[in-house]
Order: structure tokens, then sequence, then C-alpha cells
């Protein structure tokens, strides 16, 4: 092995296992078809990019190259709902799909949701795709695992998310490991290290974070990334015009309402410490919070209310007779009855939805809509996806975002905020790295290196 050989082998970048496009329409956006001829030639690709850029589009588009070189078939696997979705965008770019909920497929593109993967044979795909793939970032979860150990074998990845790392760069190694890249484990050994100089994943509690970047490796990390990955904010990111891409206004009010009741042992309000304490404050304050959230709700617009709690929205459904609870079923016929109701919202024929972020804050566009109600948590990612569902490129009036919250929990939305700031700052810097990255990478050096005489 010769000495470059060595350093190849140590940047463990990611080698291109793709092919030149077979077909890139014209109806895509330049830095739509930039990202979708990179994916198609790196064969195992990511492309974290903010909601509305076109990742669909571009993930279609990558299918269909998939499938016309290979003459194999590609499954597309998306959050619950978005497969309906994903199959109205097909057929307005003439792209043909087929959505399988029991197995079944056709040649060619398949779509089915990730609740349903089990039904379906690995064998069957040359090409597999993960929307909002930040579902893997949990590196123990049992989904990731499910989803990984289905793709190892595939020739063709793609995973499409805004929001791979909401909270943490250290998130991004699933990512890598679902590509068949550097495993999650190895990511962190590589390029991170903790107060504990360990590989323990647990976190020592008011510490924050465990793991940070070690002192040389930082921008080995951007350049091992930019091997695999591609993130982008907006257009002018990557030199594109940014005209078209222009969000209208983003309305953030906070409602503290005054609770009725003082908890049990208190002379006056105070905050509420812990998890457990906080539940407790939630429940006693329910109908305070839901009565609020009703009155706002009252504006004869569309609108979407989010929930935590079933009794949350039970209670607020008898006071919206105009709303549709959405809930958390997962037998066929419930999610097929949920998949009907997201499509009728959308459509316009019901003006008001009732529903957790875990169920629906994934994937949908509903630039339909312009007024978001809800209760926060802690969860940054939550928030930012509910929020993303109507306030995305393609929406045309200035979004109201209402949080409801009573003075014992108010120091929820200002952590919210905290996070909101900081995945912020977080996402600048990896485009602003990844950009950098990809130009050092793109040096080539001509002069041969020299051992020194006392090596020789």
């Amino acid at each position: 092995m010769s000495y470059q050989d060595l350093l190849a082998r140590k940047a463990q970048l990611a080698n291109q296992s793709g092919f030149a496009p077979v077909w890139l329409p014209d109806f895509l956006f330049d830095f739509q078809s930039f990202c979708a001829e990179w994916a198609i030639r790196q064969g195992r690709a990511a492309l974290f990019q903010d909601c509305g850029l076109g990742k669909s589009v571009e993930e279609l588009v990558w299918a269909e190259n998939v499938v016309r070189r290979t003459n194999g078939n590609v499954l597309i696997l998306t959050p619950l709902a978005v497969s309906a979705q994903f199959a109205k965008e097909a057929a307005k770019f003439g792209i043909d799909v087929h959505i399988s909920r029991d197995g079944k497929i056709k040649k060619g593109i398949n779509i089915t949701n990730y609740e349903r993967l089990h039904y379906f044979d690995r064998n069957d795909f040359t090409g597999v795709v993960c929307d909002e793939s930040s579902i893997l970032k949990n590196y123990n979860g049992r989904r990731k695992g499910e989803i990984t150990e289905f793709m190892r074998k595939t020739p063709y990845r793609l995973l499409a998310t805004a929001t791979a790392a909401p909270n943490d760069y250290t998130e991004l190694g699933t990512s890598s490991e679902a590509l068949g890249g550097l495993g999650y484990m190895d990511m962190l050994n590589r390029f991170f290290k903790n107060d504990q100089n360990n590989t323990g994943q647990k976190r020592v509690y008011g510490k924050g974070r465990q793991w940070r970047f070690k002192g040389h490796a930082q921008a080995p990390f951007w350049r091992w990334m930019a091997s695999w990955a591609r993130a982008m904010r907006k257009p002018s990111d990557f030199g594109f015009d940014d005209t078209r891409f222009v969000l209208p206004e983003l309305i953030e009010e906070s409602h503290l309402v005054k609770a009725r009741t003082i908890r049990p042992g208190f002379l006056f309000e105070m905050p509420a410490k812990g998890r457990l304490e906080e539940l407790d404050e939630e429940r006693r304050t329910m109908r305070e919070r839901c009565e609020k959230a009703a009155e706002l709700a009252q504006t004869g617009k569309p609108c979407v209310i989010w929930c935590n709690l079933n009794p949350e929205g039970d209670l607020l459904e008898s006071l919206l007779p105009d709303f549709v609870q959405v809930r958390g079923k997962t037998d066929e016929k419930d999610m097929r009855e949920r998949e009907e109701v997201f499509a009728a919202f959308a459509e316009g024929q019901i003006r008001g939805l009732i529903i957790k972020p875990k169920i629906g804050a994934l994937g949908l566009n509903w630039q339909h809509c312009n007024h978001s109600i809800c209760f926060p948590t802690y969860s940054y990612e939550q928030y930012y996806q509910l929020v993303r569902r109507f306030w995305r490129f393609g929406q045309t009036q200035p979004v109201k975002s209402d949080l409801v919250v009573t003075e014992s929990i108010a120091h929820i939305k200002e952590q919210l905020q905290r996070k909101s700031r900081q995945a912020d700052e977080m996402f600048r810097a990896m485009v602003e790295h990844m950009h950098e990255a990809m130009v050092i990478q793109g040096v080539q050096f001509t002069v041969k290196e020299q051992l020194p005489t006392w090596l020789s």
C-alpha cells in the first residue's frame, strides 16, 4: 500500500457508487437538478434540505433514474399519510408510482409508510428512499434498526430530511450508517470525545451534551460528511437564485393563561420542576389551555391545533364541533381513515384538525392553512416540523403560530426558543462548513510528498 492509499483509506470518505443520470427533466429548478444529479452519481447519498425546497421531486427523479438504469424496483418510505401526497406529486410530473400497503409491488417505483415496512422483502428492490429520514436519528431506536437492516444490502440508497440532526452533530452518524458508510460508534470514536474518555452513551445529568469535537477533527469531519451529504437552507447556499423561495412572515405569539386553581400545598404559582410536576400541571390546567386554544381558533379559517394528551384532544373536539381530531391508533383501518382525513383537510373539506405532533408533523404540505396553535414541549424538532407544515416555500400568506402556556410551565417555551436559536446556528454552520469542505476536497496536489532523510 502506498502512502497516498493509506491516507485515502484513513480519510473515510464515501466512494461514489452511482452512475451518470439517464434522465434529468427540465421541470426541475436549477438547484434541484444540481442536487438530484449529485445524488444519482453518488448512489448512496443524503439530502438535508429545508422544507419546501422540493425534496419530494428530487427523490422521485432519483428513484426513476435507478429504475431506468437497473430495470429494478425502488421503494420510497414515507411517514403515515404522506404516500398519497407523494403519488399526487408524481402524477403532476408524469412519473409512474404505485402505493402499496400490503407488500405487493409493481415494476418500478413503489411507495409505502414506515409502519408497513415489515410487509416487504428487501431482495425485491435495487433502491430505497427514506423520506423524512430524521426517523433514523435515535441511535438505539427500534425503527432505526429495522430500516437500517432492510437497506443494508440495497445497492442504491437515498435519505432526505430537513432535520437530520436537530440538536446534536452526533445524530448524523445514524444516517451515515444507514447509507453503508461509517457506523455511528465508529464516527463518534473518530471525530468526537467525551469527558469520560469512553464510548458510553449515557448522558451525565446537568452537563448537557456529552460528545464534542476532538481538537483536530472538525475539518476532517466536514470533509467526510460532504462526501455523502448535501445540506441546504436556501438555493443561494450553493450559488443559485433565491427569488422564488422567499418565505412570508412567521408571526409567533405566546399566550400566558392564568390557572383557576393553585397547586395543592402552595400559596401562589411556582414553576414546575421535573417532568412529573410538568405533567401534573398540564393536566390541572387542561381546561384553561384548551379554552384559550379554542378561542384563538375561532377565525373561520383553516387551523391546526397541536396537543400532547388524549384528554386535551377530546376536550378540544367538544369545544370545536367543526374540527376533526386525528387519533394515534395504528391498525390498518384507522391508518386508512387518518389518511382520508389528512387528504380532506388538504383539499379544504375540513376546516380544522386536532392532532399530536408525533402523528402529523412530518412530511405533509398544508400551505392552504396559515394558522397553528400548540401547547409547546421541550422538543425543538417537533415544533420546527409542525410549523413547517404551513410555513414553507409555496405559502403565500404570513403564518401565525400561537403558543399556549401557563405561568408554571412557561419555562418550557423559553427552553424551546433557546433550542430554536441553537439549532438555527447549527444548521447555518453545517451549510457553511460543508460548502468549505467541498471546495477543500476539490483541491489537487501536484507536488509529490518527500520523506525526511532520517526515514529514508
